[in-house]
């Protein structure tokens, strides 16, 4: 029998009805049972709820903590875009290396274990945040893993250039291929264009799309007729689609009915969609935001991710993505009896959604394990319960110490 190098003890998990014994031999869990007998290193986790670690399946790590640099004014997507786009053009790569470690730090921290970025990419920001952000991949290899999509925010076809610096990234590494062709000038062109170079370098999509508030028309399904017709079911996301809040139930059915079929996910960025849907002058506000674990009975593979940081399109965050699963959970008043939807979607769903194949607490995969604390997971997104420990193939990356009461002897 393989030797064990450490074994946790009184681990919470999902699907066992009793604290479970870990062991870990070689940074990969080799065992789950109820009681282990070995001669290793103990790690007693209390009874404490163990998860393989929060999957963010959508941030902007290139241009998080702006906020200091700009006269911020809420003016809506368009106002955010233009004002990042001023900015861009003086990043380097020391600069988006710092602000992407700062975010980067702060989410090891709160549990996070796999990421996926979108790094813009034009003649503006050149390749210079890509390297940066692929320098931080190499870097923080030991607590996380960082998938880069890079995309053109600013439009691809009315913009020269950026169809080359595109493939030279993909060239260069790139692990995923984003668009947004709500900025296109020819947005039909754009998502034909990244299907195309999705299917030569062999990468996953992932589209910023539908992003306001008329349902009145879509981009959504011209992306699952690229998909079916490519072949690229499973391996095609989208972000936003904020105008699926807008629809009649109905209409949204037959439309989550249609992803599912053609394997396009969805992922919701509550922070950035709840702040950009606002209204000026608007009595009630919509408030904007996909009502994506009602989907999930359709057969939609949805994620609820972090998005922007500190930044013009959201003026907060802190990379928690429990502390964004329960204002997901507050604002979609989703009920406690489904509070682990909430859960799967910032855990096991977005590590489908990006074809991640050893994600999970499971004999076999790395030992990547986030200790909560709360005893289940439910309690967790309730209480927005801190992260206690993280481990990366069983080594330890960080630690939170536990806050502690002192009453009056």
């Amino acid at each position: 029998m393989t030797s064990i190098d450490k074994l946790f003890r009184h681990a919470s998990l999902a699907g066992h009805a009793e604290p479970m014994d870990i062991a870990v031999s070689r940074g990969q869990i080799m065992a789950i049972e109820r009681r282990i007998v070995a001669d290793a290193p103990v790690v007693d986790l209390q009874g404490c709820a163990v998860l393989p670690g929060f999957v963010d399946t959508h941030i902007h790590l290139d241009k998080a903590c702006l906020l200091g640099r700009c006269a911020h004014i809420h003016g809506g997507l368009d106002v955010a875009i233009r004002a990042v786009s001023q900015m861009k053009r003086e990043f380097t790569l020391e600069d988006v290396y710092a602000r992407g470690a700062n975010v980067l730090e702060k989410a090891i921290q709160h549990g996070t274990t796999r990421m996926r970025t979108h790094v813009e990419v034009d003649p503006r920001a050149g390749l210079r945040s890509f390297e940066a952000i692929r320098a931080l991949k190499r870097d923080y290899a030991w607590a996380i893993d960082l998938s880069i999509c890079v995309f053109p925010q600013e439009g691809l076809t009315n913009d020269p250039g950026a169809d080359e610096l595109l493939v030279e990234a993909l060239e260069k590494g790139a692990d995923a291929l984003g668009g947004c062709p709500y900025t296109d000038s020819d947005p039909d062109a754009q998502m034909t264009r990244l299907f195309d170079l999705a299917r030569r370098f062999d990468v996953d999509l992932d589209f910023h799309l539908d992003f306001d508030l008329d349902p009145s028309w879509m981009h959504l399904p011209t992306i699952c007729r690229l998909t079916e017709r490519q072949g690229w079911q499973g391996r095609v996301a989208v972000g936003h689609v904020t105008k699926l809040s807008m629809m009649p139930e109905a209409e949204r059915q037959a439309m989550a009915k249609r992803m599912a079929d053609c394997g396009v996910a969805l992922t919701v960025l509550p922070a950035t969609d709840l702040y950009l849907a606002s209204q000026k002058g608007v009595n009630a506000p919509p408030r904007g935001l996909a009502p994506a674990h009602t989907l999930l009975d359709l057969g939609v593979v949805c994620s609820v991710a972090t998005n922007n940081v500190l930044n013009p399109f959201t003026p907060f965050g802190d990379v928690s993505l429990l502390r964004m699963a329960n204002f997901y959970a507050n604002v979609a008043q989703v009920p406690p009896a489904q509070f682990g939807r909430c859960i799967d979607m910032v855990t096991s769903l977005p590590a489908q959604l990006m074809n991640l194949p050893d994600y999970g607490v499971e004999v076999g995969n790395p030992a990547d394990l986030v200790v909560l604390d709360a005893p289940d997971l439910t309690t967790a997104l309730a209480e927005i319960a801190p992260a206690w420990m993280g481990f990366r193939q069983g080594r330890m990356t960080f630690e939170r110490q536990r806050p502690r009461l002192f009453r009056p002897s």
